[in-house]
């Protein structure tokens, strides 16, 4: 287990920011943390790659304990925090082997040149960081991170900001550099966790709500039943609607379109043939399809 959370909890004043968390991060793996603002996602990273402090609880990173072991710990982990702090003034090339030289590395050139290679910023090397768009930015902060080639990767709000072409550049970028690292990020961006990560944790008020693949999490949808939309170009007998076997429930959507929730068995043959038998127009009839939006809301709300 590269990544071990155990009962960490962190308090801001009267506030629980992170409320006995608990899990673990396998080698390998690309784990994204979900929530909504305020939700504890930042100070849960900062917490595992040492930066906070919590009041109780442990985490432990390849077996080594963050608590007391601050320096070798820094080692195994890139950051890239939210707000991406940069040198502004700096060369894009200076900037890297300035932070290769913290880390004591060897052959720094070398070093440096791979890591522009694989972040694909080999033509603004020569920029100042100043003068890059955010997207380039974004790519400098992750090479700062990846220049020591740690075991594990945190990145808190990779794409915050971006513009959809410069999203899925970020995307696929953290998939290259995840093929041999353990890789965290949070996001509020639910298409970015579904299209990169292996395993997504929902967290709100500082407790984990649930945590699985994004298939997994988005069957969560259909649990109890099914959901179908169905619309009648006439006035319908709600009465004989609701008698055909399998409906739990019957919302009403507008005029003439209502919401079926159903049992597992598929409804649309059923309620077809009601159509039929009744001599009514079916303008729509649609199995609404699970989605990691729908469990999202159901869970923070």
């Amino acid at each position: 287990m590269s990544v071990q959370v155990e009962l960490v909890t962190k308090i801001y004043g009267n506030q629980k920011a992170l409320d006995k968390v608990s899990f673990g991060v396998n080698s390998g793996e690309i784990v994204g943390i979900l929530g909504p603002n305020g939700a504890g996602k930042s100070t849960l990273l900062k917490i595992i790659t040492g930066f906070l402090h919590p009041e109780e609880g442990t985490v432990l990173i390849n077996d080594l304990a963050v608590e007391g072991n601050s320096l070798e710990i820094r080692r195994q982990i890139g950051y890239l925090p939210e707000n991406n702090p940069l040198y502004l003034d700096l060369y894009v090339t200076e900037y890297l082997e300035y932070v290769a030289g913290i880390y004591h590395l060897d052959k720094i050139r070398m070093r440096v040149r791979e890591i522009i290679g694989l972040t694909g910023i080999e033509g603004e090397k020569h920029k100042k960081i100043g003068a890059l768009s955010k997207g380039y930015r974004q790519r400098v902060g992750i090479a700062q991170a990846l220049i020591h080639n740690p075991a594990v990767l945190i990145l808190d709000e990779p794409t915050s900001g971006l513009d959809p072409s410069q999203i899925v550049e970020i995307r696929q970028l953290i998939k290259n550099i995840s093929t041999n690292k353990t890789v965290m990020l949070s996001t509020h961006i639910l298409q970015e966790a579904e299209a990169i990560c292996d395993r997504i944790m929902i967290i709100n008020k500082g407790r984990i709500l649930a945590t699985d693949t994004p298939s997994n999490i988005k069957a969560l949808a259909n649990m109890g039943g099914q959901k179908i939309l169905i619309e009648f170009a006439e006035t319908i007998d709600l009465a004989k609607l609701i008698n055909i076997q399998g409906i739990i429930e019957i919302r009403q959507i507008s005029e003439k379109s209502w919401l079926i929730l159903g049992s597992e068995t598929d409804l649309r043959p059923l309620l077809f043939k009601f159509a039929v038998d009744n001599q009514l127009t079916l303008l729509t009839l649609t199995k609404q399809e699970s989605s990691l939006e729908n469990v999202f809301l159901e869970l923070v709300k």
